[in-house]
């Protein structure tokens, strides 16, 4: 048997959502590896993924990765696959499966996947080279809530940059945080800390599965978003920075912020900000 383990981002949604390369790279692996912790694959249960490829998959939690030898020592052995929702290489233990394997010789192969660090910026329509750090929700617990998250989105409001805010999972309890729960640790965090970060005319912008079928967007004031219906997770939270115009003009038309967003720079009707094609110049002149 060839030892090599191969990386596969299996996307957001369903088992269309990797590529065909990775589908077919999964179909010649001999054993196939899991996780389902990071996020989940919307829609779609382990075994739909099994009738796809053709292989029994092993689903493997937290611990058994950042802890056990199981998908390594399978990897000495013969063509092993590591798959996950989204992208494979954004978790820093799928990172240290990684260098294990170049440690002890293993050949390696990644496949790429669709993840929502692109998928939500497109969904808003916003720029997502103007994203700063990205932050993670934590669920509140009795006698825990930590500042660094609400410190992280303040630095990057004070620079001007948009906030992704992913939303806390506990895979082993079915626990996954809500985008309405994001939102009022946002507004309570702003009502103990009172630095500015949250108000009553603050835009957040929601994300409800993200590259599904039922996709949804959201853009709004908080209280009025609390009130809405934002579907159910897996969801991503966004606090817009410094917008420009077609960006405040693009959560308008395609997630239903309020137009005032837009100002005088809303120039006119229509999903587009730039001047209609007969005002265009063309040629050299």
């Amino acid at each position: 048997m060839t030892s090599e383990l191969v990386f596969v981002g299996l996307g957001l949604s369903g088992v269309g959502g990797m590529t065909v390369s990775a589908m077919d790279a999964l179909k010649g692996c001999d054993r196939i590896f899991a996780e389902f912790y990071t996020s989940s694959l919307i829609g779609t249960e382990a075994e739909e993924l099994e009738a796809a490829i053709g292989r029994e998959i092993t689903v493997v939690y937290r611990q058994e990765v950042e802890e056990g030898h199981a998908i390594i020592d399978s990897a000495r052995e013969c063509r092993t696959a590591f798959v996950c929702p989204g992208d494979t290489m954004l978790a820093t233990t799928h990172v240290d499966l990684r260098i294990q394997a170049v440690l002890e010789n293993i050949p390696v192969r990644i496949f790429y996947g669709v993840s929502i660090f692109g998928a939500c910026p497109a969904a808003l329509g916003l720029q997502p080279y103007k994203f700063g750090r990205t932050v993670t929700v934590p669920f509140p617990e009795k006698g825990y809530h930590p500042k660094s998250p609400y410190d992280h989105i303040m630095e990057n409001k004070k620079r001007g940059l948009h906030t992704m805010i992913l939303l806390d999972i506990r895979a082993e309890e079915l626990r996954y945080m809500t985008a309405h729960e994001a939102i009022e640790w946002l507004l309570a965090s702003e009502e103990e800390w009172q630095e500015g970060l949250v108000g009553d005319k603050t835009v957040l912008c929601v994300v409800s599965h993200a590259g599904a079928p039922d996709q949804k967007v959201f853009a709004g004031y908080p209280y009025d978003l609390l009130d809405k219906d934002l579907g159910a997770p897996l969801q991503t939270v966004v606090l817009p920075g410094e917008m420009h115009f077609m960006e405040a003009e693009a959560l308008v038309d395609f997630a239903g912020a309020p137009p005032e967003i837009v100002g005088d720079d809303r120039r006119w009707q229509g999903a587009f900000a730039f001047p209609p094609p007969k005002a265009r110049a063309y040629g050299r002149g």
